[in-house]
């Protein structure tokens, strides 16, 4: 959520940030709601101190017999307390439509934020690896005769519907491995803390850092009114929601291996063929809370963790910076980092790291105290660490070898039980 300070001070700058998410005017209508508010507790606070007047009177009308001052007091106090409730109401309803306006209103880029309309105005910022050379054409990942053993999407069809998957033997082993490898690397070596959470949460959580109020449509609510997760990015920032955290508290770095869920509303007919795009799917997800100094230098170490994991895979990526117009709801910058496939012949997204500012600590009241200073908002920071689905697919296209078998990546060797491939019959060897 935006600062109103920050807008009152310069409305021009808000409007130009704004005006690159596509927004436009719209410091005037959140200015014309706070000024209608802060009316409206300035006159209940007038309001207030008349009362406070009048009743000092009334009980001197009363000694000195008075009684019609006395009565003409009393209507008056009872005049004023009407008002204030009026007032305190009004200021409350004004209140609650600012809030309401704030929370839809998306992060302001940073500066460096590529300007574009879409992911046509993404940049590149570095490529790393070489995608492989096969003296055959490369099939995509549910069509590897070893690996299409393990995919059984009629059967995940019959237990729920499109966009699920039913992994089982070397493919199902192979997508543990992968989980587990991950949290291996970022817990041992880059120092992130493994985290359990829930994948069932409350709305506030999904307010905190900024599912609601306007993208409920893009997740699934249960009758009980809980939220399944997107990603385990809502529960690991909102550990820290409402906490005033000590300074050598920080940076709290986490990571948390979990299931996933999206609608995927609008994306009908986008991916539809194996596992790329699916309802249910796991991350290894990473989660930063920071002073706000430290925040852009932890953005470059997450993207970092992020690429290495691929870099021990064996995996050809590229980096780019989300430009304005790709970038998401709550980000004030955004790295892709998009995996080569070569079943599909290009490079596809595989983590998003965002630096989010302090945008998301507003929304939760997520603050830490400096040292003998007053508390401030913390930065927040995540990113996928990586998605485990798409690891395997990439894992799989990129390992896939002209007899239908698959050479796996040392790296995951002892999560597989020493075994370093997939043959075309799809066992593990």
């Amino acid at each position: 959520m935006h600062d109103i300070r920050l807008i009152r001070d310069d409305p021009a700058a808000f409007d130009a940030a704004m005006a690159l998410r596509g927004l436009s005017g719209v410091s005037a209508e959140v200015l014309g709601i706070d000024e209608v508010r802060r009316a409206k507790i300035h006159a209940a606070e007038e309001a207030r101190a008349a009362q406070n007047a009048a009743s000092k009177e009334v009980g001197a009308a009363k000694a000195r017999g008075d009684e019609a001052e006395f009565a003409r007091l009393r209507g008056e106090v009872a005049d004023k307390k009407a008002e204030i409730a009026r007032l305190e109401d009004e200021a409350r309803a004004a209140d609650a439509r600012l809030e309401e306006l704030l929370m839809g209103l998306p992060n302001w880029p940073y500066p460096d934020v590529p300007d574009g309309a879409d992911e046509d105005g993404n940049v590149e910022l570095r490529r790393q690896g070489t995608p492989p050379d096969f003296d055959f054409t490369p099939l995509e990942h549910f069509d590897i005769p070893g690996a299409a053993a393990g995919f059984d999407f009629a059967a995940a069809a019959r237990l729920s519907g499109s966009r699920f998957a039913v992994l089982r033997g070397a493919v199902a082993r192979l997508h543990r491995g992968l989980a587990q490898f991950m949290l291996d690397v970022h817990t041992v070596e880059n120092g992130l803390q493994e985290t359990m959470t829930p994948v069932l949460v409350r709305d506030e959580a999904m307010y905190g850092t900024g599912q609601l109020p306007k993208f409920g449509e893009d997740s699934y609510r249960t009758t009980e009114g809980h939220w399944l997760i997107p990603t385990s990015e809502v529960t690991l920032t909102n550990i820290v929601a409402g906490e005033i955290l000590d300074a050598g508290a920080l940076p709290l770095r986490m990571t948390a291996h979990t299931l996933c869920f999206r609608s995927e509303a609008g994306a009908a007919g986008k991916d539809t063929a194996g596992m790329l795009r699916q309802h249910q799917f796991e991350k290894v997800e990473m989660v930063s809370v920071t002073r706000p100094e430290d925040s852009e230098a932890e953005h470059a170490r997450m993207t970092r963790c992020a690429e290495d994991i691929l870099e021990r895979l064996g995996l050809a990526y590229r980096t780019v910076s989300l430009c304005t117009g790709d970038l998401g709801f709550g980000a004030r910058r955004t790295h892709d980092i998009e995996v080569w496939l070569p079943g599909q012949g290009r490079y596809r997204e595989i983590s998003s790291v965002s630096t989010c500012g302090d945008f998301q600590a507003r929304r939760m009241n997520a603050r830490y105290r400096p040292d003998g200073g007053k508390p401030e908002f913390v930065h927040t920071l995540n990113g996928s660490g990586v998605a485990v689905g798409r690891a395997l697919i990439a894992v799989l296209e990129n390992g896939q070898r002209a007899d239908g078998g698959v050479d796996l990546p040392g790296a995951l060797a002892p999560y597989l039980g020493g075994r370093g491939r997939i043959s075309p019959e799809g066992a593990l060897e």
